[in-house]
């Protein structure tokens, strides 16, 4: 076999047929249902007791902090009531030992040190009015929600939450491991930090990143339905949705459960899709993923996340590179002599090449080779050189390499897709009544009226009529564009997404929407009402919606001198016209 034929050997092991695809579909949603009924399952299906999505009119400025990769990021969010708003921010990278440290307070003492760093810097006048207002503890009235700062807590790790500002760590993820903060509620562990310092911040809402994407897409794209789903596909991958509330049977009768909004019949679901398929009953699987696996620190966990997102997706594909190169009559990287090298030099590989080292491979390595569609592919053999140590790859290698990158990359999305449509599939979006004309009167596509003859059995003559109206119609909707003739006969399913993966990977989107069509409930009209947006910022603006809201939703920390005001009435229907609460009037206010 020649080189390439070898690569197009591996290539064909991270084949996702359409067949695969459809099995897997319904394997998740069995997996779906499953956790909306009991705790303990594959996909955990977390309820986080926000009931409705944003409508664009929301109105107030406040805090968000987000940890859910690498990085931890401070930002203040003043929403503008337009579907706009504007942000500062700051962001660091955490120390690699704080991801490993014994306890609990050393992360979580970072965290408030970065908030309080932030408020010194874009907050001063605020921080020092709190501090000043502190001397006031003597006096009767102490001091209240005016100088309180509102905060959003964007925590992309899989927790029990018990209310919309309490949830407990179930396991780390990403390459975090501290034993000690598993079972413990991680708002609280944040407020016991923020609270030594004294800083002027109430920790209002446990949000997930999913959770935040969706808040933000709904905001800042608000639609007629608003949107169903917020996913990440990034350094991890998960998403949540907008769920049936009588279908969360889980939490009924539970004791266990805080208080929420009932009366809109929803409940947006934190899926923790990441886990999906445990048993790897349907989820397609090489020797590499196998390696993968047993050497992370989380052997038998997250499978559908390390076939899927970018933290994984380099290690898989070093080691599919690795395993051609250790195989002594596959000739990648490897002359004879220079003459069979059309750059006329042997080609070599460094030593200490990332190649052999785990985790040596970037996801952004995929990005630049997959999207290298030059004659001799030079980007990519410059990039071979500068990232990876192969000194004068000749065009074969690069090929060879670019035809492994596609397969990976192509699997990550359809595979990305099959969470994306069972939740619409679950939704029953797609068999939602279409819209009405100025008349009241329902328009239905031309296809429509031809089976509403037929089912109303009226005759073949009556049938030919339907026909030919049915051409004309057909004819009619042809003559404009279809994003146009889509948004007339039926209403869109939006789906909020962000991460590195969907927003720069090339032909993500596509691969995606390939498998949609694919899908006999989706299939190629039901993939034409399909919206995916890119939700920017979801972890920052999407937690402050959600603060907004949790702010008249929970009672303040009952801390020394502080006097709790408001109450505990549930007001998580974000669809509803809002005033903004006395902490966003008080930020509202020059500081």
């Amino acid at each position: 076999m020649t080189l390439i034929d070898e690569a197009k050997r591996v290539a064909d092991e991270f084949e996702f047929t359409p067949d695969n695809a459809r099995k897997a579909v319904k394997q998740f949603l069995k997996e779906m249902d499953e956790g909306l009924d009991a705790d303990g399952t594959s996909l955990s299906q977390i309820p986080t007791f926000v009931t409705a999505v944003p409508n664009g009119n929301e109105k107030g400025l406040f805090l968000a902090v987000d940890l859910g990769g690498t990085n931890f990021r401070v930002c203040s969010i003043n929403l503008l009531g337009d579907t706009t708003f504007t942000l500062q921010q700051s962001k660091v990278a955490i120390p690699r030992e704080l991801m490993v440290a014994k306890t609990s307070e050393e992360l979580f003492g970072f965290m408030a040190k970065q908030i309080e760093t932030f408020l010194k810097t874009h907050h001063a006048d605020h921080f020092e009015a709190y501090v000043r207002r502190r001397s006031t503890l003597s006096r009767e009235e102490g001091y209240t929600d005016e100088l309180i700062f509102q905060l959003g807590f964007t925590f992309s790790f899989p927790v029990h939450q018990i209310s919309i500002n309490k949830g407990n760590l179930i396991r780390w993820t990403k390459g975090f491991d501290i034993k000690d903060t598993i079972g413990k509620d991680v708002c609280g562990l944040l407020q016991h930090e923020i609270n030594k310092r004294r800083l002027p911040v109430r920790v209002a809402a446990l949000v997930n990143d999913t959770v935040g994407t969706l808040m933000a897409r709904s905001y800042t794209s608000p639609g007629k339905t608003g949107t169903l789903l917020g996913a990440i596909f990034g350094t991890g991958t998960n998403g949540a949705y907008v769920e049936k509330l009588d279908r969360v049977k889980k939490m009924t009768g539970n004791p266990h459960v805080g208080d929420y909004d009932k009366t809109t019949g929803e409940m947006i679901i934190n899926t923790e899709w990441g886990s999906f398929d445990p048993s790897l009953a349907v989820l397609p699987t090489t020797q590499y993923d196998l390696e993968l696996d047993k050497e992370s620190n989380n052997p038998g966990i997250q499978l559908f996340e390390k076939r899927i997102s970018g933290m994984f997706l380099g290690e898989v594909l070093r080691r599919a590179i690795l395993a051609l190169v250790n195989t002594p009559h596959i000739q990648l990287f490897k002359d004879e002599n220079s003459s069979s090298n059309e750059l006329h030099s042997t080609t070599t590989i460094s030593e200490s090449s990332p190649i052999y080292k785990q985790w040596g491979i970037d996801t952004s390595f995929l990005s630049i080779v997959h999207a290298d569609t030059g004659k001799g592919l030079h980007a990519t053999r410059q990039v071979l050189e500068r990232e990876l140590g192969v000194d004068a790859a000749s065009e074969e290698d690069a090929r060879a390499v670019k035809i492994i990158v596609e397969a990976v990359g192509k699997r990550s999305a359809r595979l990305s897709a099959i969470a994306i449509g069972a939740v619409i599939i679950a939704s029953g979006r797609l068999g939602q009544p279409l819209k009405t004309d100025a008349s009241g009167q329902v328009v239905k596509p031309a296809s429509a009226i031809l089976n509403h003859a037929k089912n109303l059995e009226v005759g073949a003559a009556a049938q030919a009529a339907a026909q030919k109206l049915q051409s004309a119609a057909g004819s009619l909707i042809n003559d404009i564009p279809l994003e146009t003739a889509t948004s007339i006969l039926e209403d869109n399913v939006d789906i909020g997404v962000d991460g590195s993966l969907v927003e720069f990977y090339p032909g993500f989107e596509d691969y995606m929407r390939e498998v949609l069509r694919e899908i006999p409930e989706i299939g190629s009209a039901g993939e034409r009402r399909v919206t995916i947006g890119i939700a920017k910022d979801g972890s920052g603006v999407g937690a402050a919606l959600i603060a907004l809201v949790a702010a008249t939703q929970a009672p303040p920390p009952a801390e020394e001198g502080y006097l709790p005001s408001g109450g505990n009435t549930p007001l998580t229907n974000l669809s509803r016209t809002h005033s903004p609460n006395r902490a966003a009037i008080a930020a509202d206010r020059p500081i």
